[in-house]
């Protein structure tokens, strides 16, 4: 790790701020819903070249998880169908390479356009809702602190 401990010592990467955290989550969803394996890994891969904060982007994947799996691939193969115009193949999913090799490819295209546009629209959604319920809270928080300091005085 020593060739990397100029980029891991950057606060920007551990800090709490809007500026840091509020991408980082949306990174991490853009992510978890993308095919490839290791969501994790790669989100924070993503996270210290983009300079936000790493554990948010990280934990931001977990949004894609064994229970979630399953609905979110399917409504994003659903998509790709609906936007290619295509109508649905009758498919089985079995974790094996035999499957991987046949059955994949005959879906690979609407799931693929499908977990990038669903993907990019549920990043976009959490990245404004995220900085609009921070910056709420800020408000909050302000506006408490002028009322307390007013009623000193």
């Amino acid at each position: 790790m020593a060739p990397f401990r100029h980029l891991l010592q950057d606060h920007r990467l551990w800090t709490i701020r809007r500026r840091t955290v509020v991408p980082a989550c949306a990174l991490g969803i853009f992510v978890a819903f993308q095919l490839f394996p290791g969501h994790m890994l790669v989100a924070i891969l993503l996270a210290v070249a983009l300079r936000v904060n790493v554990p948010a982007a990280a934990l931001s994947t977990l949004v894609v998880n064994p229970v979630t799996l399953a609905p979110i691939f399917y409504f994003c193969y659903e998509t790709g169908l609906f936007l290619l115009g295509l109508e649905p193949q009758h498919f089985e999913f079995e974790l094996s390479l035999n499957w991987l090799g046949n059955q994949f490819l005959d879906i690979w295209q609407p799931l693929l356009l499908g977990c990038l546009l669903v993907g990019a629209i549920a990043s976009l959604i959490t990245f404004i809702g995220l900085d609009l319920l921070w910056r709420a809270s800020i408000a909050d928080y302000l506006a408490k602190r002028r009322a307390k300091r007013a009623a000193k005085t």
